[in-house]
């Protein structure tokens, strides 16, 4: 008998439909040692000797395991491949006292895979736990040695972290730009051009003025309305031919396998699941089997599933589908190339075949991740491209036109992607044409977008800040603290206290939100992971300049002035004046005799000028919920509950607009109006 473990009871009831009697599949359900909440757990001036408490949750589940370990003679640790699961491998060798356990690895939980971990064990990876050991220890110290600095200069309750500050940085700089952005006129000319032949055809189409003089008209277009009227009078009397004529075939090639970055972007897009409830469902899909590791960022794919893949497409779509070789992708920069990227861990197990078994959920994660795998082995979709450049006669303005038409639709097939075919009529060089009618538009530059789920994590990912296993953490946590919060775009915007913490970080602490530095330290630690670093001298390297910095700050910088602003109002409690106070979820009405008087109270909200729907005598406001996610309630809570994940639609009265089939209240979800009554399929287009 062999007792194998994992961290979780799901991964570890599948792995024991492979097995036969002589293994016990134990789970360790995730960490069974940290450092202690209480205090920093590092001891910086002994080489960063780390001080491992086992949380009072693990307690039970580690005396069981200790009971099995003791019984059965050889024990096999089966955590994930990544760092994390390395880390938590040797954690438990530690505890159940394992005198050189077997540690085998496997990407997918298949029979197979299995098997050949088995028959193919190896040591613990020391420099994986280092590695994973430093990224813990250096996060302790700037959580714990700097959020009391916050403390101290802003409010209770704030807190720091290593990577957190660094994400935060981007959505405040983004918003900066934002606000600083100034719009740029400028104008577009475009015609609708008919053949003077061939007139019982539809032959308009639509071409853009790209030339004057020769010259390209510079991306933004013309820079003034009076620049496009003097345009526009040059071509009164025009005459207009054909100029150059290019036709080709374009391909459009399938995109890469996903690695966990690209599924949390692409399942934003398509779903709007947030990160970490993709990296949820890729866990749950992944513990029953039904995909391989998700935390990868790698596009390395296995022989087998290559071959499978081939299969399917002939069999189903045909061999023209198939390009007639595998396709094999290459990560940018630094990747783990011994991992996968993320696939079916059965290809031939369509998302219709296991549809049954899951969570509506899991499916629609599953669908897009065995799309993507099928779709990135299938021929290029092929288009038909066609421009067309349209002169006037004396050859001193230029209008061009574009063409597309899909000729066969290849990967397109099976992964759908957004494109526009527009056709053009058949066009000879030098051919006259008929000006139907000549259009400017005015249009004004606009500011970079904040981000959304899936840019934050593309840029951070461009950027080398985190890794797999860390973006999704990343940004629950910073949204979790209240510095950064969704509008109702869904987009992320700083909070007030957010950009109170960021702007004190950038002045005081620059290398702990400097992008490169925190870049740097992720090299760092991918090199003690490789073995050309200690861990120790990685943690010397940041904390010598960092707690020097942290010590002389204290006496340096004041308390933050706008940390308290007074007011007319007084303290219903003891009479004293109430001030306003910054705290972890923003501003609120604190009594200026603290301590000895605790009296607090919100601040007056904002209404929308909408009737509650409910009371009818409440007005509706946008609120935040501890996480800082936006909806919108009545004012008169807690006398009246009514709330409202989405915004309502007002009507002319001021009143919330009543769903017409049920009588629920109608609200804005993206660019249509729908009942706020889910079983109700009641729904319109916003009006333009």
């Amino acid at each position: 008998m062999q007792l194998i473990i994992v961290e979780s009871p799901t991964k570890a009831n599948t792995i024991k439909k492979f097995l036969g009697k002589d293994y016990k599949v134990l789970a360790s359900f995730g960490h069974v040692r940290d450092l202690p909440k209480s205090e920093l757990g590092v001891d910086v001036e002994n080489n960063f000797t780390p001080k491992y408490v086992i949380p009072l949750k693990a307690r039970k589940t580690i005396s069981e395991l200790k009971k099995e370990a003791k019984k059965i003679k050889s024990t096999i640790l089966a955590t994930d491949e990544d760092r994390e699961g390395e880390a938590i491998a040797w954690h438990l060798a530690q505890i159940l006292e394992l005198d050189n356990p077997k540690r085998i690895v496997f990407h997918e939980i298949t029979k197979s895979a299995i098997a050949h971990a088995i028959e193919n064990p190896r040591t613990i990876d020391l420099n994986l736990v280092n590695a994973q050991q430093a990224r813990r220890i250096l996060d302790r110290i700037v959580g714990y040695k700097l959020s009391p600095f916050l403390w101290k200069k802003v409010a209770r309750g704030l807190s720091a972290g290593r990577v957190q500050s660094v994400a935060v940085r981007l959505v405040a700089e983004r918003e900066k730009e934002i606000e600083n952005f100034k719009k740029q006129e400028y104008w577009n000319i475009e015609a609708l051009f008919n053949k003077i032949k061939n007139q019982n055809k539809q032959t308009e189409f639509g071409a853009l003025l790209v030339k004057k003089d020769g010259d390209v008209i510079p991306k933004l277009g013309i820079k003034t309305k009076e620049e496009t009227d003097k345009i526009l009078e040059d071509l009164k009397d025009a005459e207009y031919k054909v100029g150059k004529v290019e036709k080709k075939e374009a391909k459009k090639n399938p995109l890469p396998p996903f690695t966990t970055s690209t599924l949390q972007q692409e399942a934003w897009k398509k779903f709007r699941f947030p990160a970490k409830f993709t990296m949820r469902l890729a866990q749950q899909l992944y513990e029953n089997g039904h995909i391989t590791y998700h935390r990868t960022d790698s596009l390395n794919l296995s022989e087998t599933s290559l071959f499978v893949a081939e299969k399917f497409i002939k069999e189903n779509f045909g061999n023209n589908y198939w390009p007639g070789f595998f396709k094999k992708y290459k990560a940018k920069g630094k990747a783990q190339e011994a991992h996968e990227a993320i696939r079916p861990a059965y290809p031939e197990n369509t998302p219709e075949k296991i549809k049954s078994s899951i969570m509506a959920s899991q499916h629609k994660l599953y669908e897009l991740i065995w799309r993507r795998f099928i779709a990135c082995q299938m021929s290029p979709a092929i288009f038909s491209s066609s421009a067309v450049e349209i002169e006037t006669q004396n050859q001193k303005y230029t209008f061009r036109a574009n063409g597309q038409t899909l000729k066969f639709d290849g990967f397109l097939k099976v992964y759908p992607m957004k494109f526009e075919e527009k056709e053009l009529p058949e066009l000879i060089e030098e051919e006259l044409l008929e000006l139907k009618k000549i259009v400017p538009s005015q249009h004004f530059t606009e500011p970079p977008p904040r981000y959304n789920e899936a840019s934050l994590i593309k840029t951070l990912e461009e950027n080398g800040i985190g890794r797999p296993s860390t973006y999704a953490p990343i940004i629950s946590t910073v949204q979790e603290r209240n510095y950064i919060a969704k509008d109702e775009q869904k987009r992320f915007q700083p909070t007030e206290i957010g950009n109170i913490v960021n702007d004190l970080l950038v002045e005081h602490f620059p290398k702990i939100v400097d992008i490169q530095f925190t870049a740097k330290m992720e090299e760092d630690l991918d090199e003690i992971a490789e073995g050309n670093k200690k861990w120790t001298d990685v943690c010397h390297e940041f904390y010598e300049p960092f707690n020097k910095n942290l010590l002389e700050k204290y006496s340096e910088v004041s308390k933050e002035k706008i940390a308290v602003q007074k007011t007319d109002k007084i303290c219903p409690k003891c009479g004293a004046e109430l001030v306003i106070r910054f705290g972890r979820f923003g501003k609120f009405y604190a009594c200026s005799g603290f301590p000895k008087c605790r009296h607090t109270e919100p601040l007056e909200e904002k209404t929308l000028g909408i009737k509650c729907l409910k009371c009818q005598t409440g007005q509706m406001v946008a609120k935040r919920t501890k996480r800082g996610k936006i909806f919108y309630g009545c004012n008169k809570y807690p006398e009246c509950d009514f709330a409202l994940w989405d915004k309502p639609v007002k009507t002319e009265q001021g009143e919330i607009e009543k769903c017409p089939k049920c009588g629920s209240a109608m609200v804005e979800k993206g660019k249509q109006i729908k009942c706020s009554n889910k079983s109700c399929q009641s729904n319109k287009k916003i009006a333009e």
